[in-house]
């Protein structure tokens, strides 16, 4: 198993990447959020030779235009993964799954070299989620051994724990084989 972090504005720029295959890093929220180390948590991934990904977090409504506000703000480098970070709000709403599926096909559509994955925790996946559409690839997040999500669903990534950072395992051979799958 491969090992990574995610990172947002909560996290340091210049975090520790020894040990790490790949960052994910926070780069937008609805419409109007973006994350203001985002450039910096990037250049310390790509530093490292880490491969990068890049999420969103999903608010329900103006699909288009979130999708379109994602893409232009977050990097554009061959071989990034972009993802779609699919939760409750602070505000206690959550997109729909129509509106889940339609973003990541429209992020697909505006970054067609790019997978585009869905995050989302385990309740989600089980319970909230109807059309079981991933994208690319699945990215859970259950709080038990790292690599043994309590899911049935074929996943590529896995949140295992945000103590004292979030920390994820990738279902890869290797560095190399996580690399070739990145760039399509």
């Amino acid at each position: 198993m491969l090992r990574g972090i995610d990172v947002s504005s909560y996290q340091s720029s210049s975090y520790d990447t020894s040990g790490l295959s790949f960052v994910f890093v926070k780069a937008t929220e609805g419409r109007t959020y973006t994350n203001p180390k985002l450039a910096a948590q990037t250049r310390t991934a790509r530093e490292a030779g880490l491969v990068v990904g890049f999420y969103h977090f999903l608010w329900p409504g103006n699909l288009t235009a979130q999708a379109e506000y994602f893409v232009a703000k977050a990097p554009e480098r061959a071989g990034d993964i972009l993802a779609v970070d699919w939760e409750t709000t602070g505000e206690g709403t959550h997109a729909s799954n129509a509106e889940k599926d339609r973003f990541l096909r429209k992020v697909k559509e505006l970054r067609p070299k790019h997978r585009v994955i869905l995050y989302c925790n385990r309740d989600y996946w089980l319970n909230v989620d109807s059309t079981s559409y991933a994208g690319d690839g699945l990215w859970i997040a259950d709080y038990v051994t790292a690599g043994k999500p309590r899911i049935k669903a074929k996943w590529r990534f896995h949140q295992y724990t945000d103590d004292p950072v979030d920390k994820n395992v990738a279902d890869f051979a290797g560095k190399a084989a996580l690399r070739e799958w990145a760039g399509g």
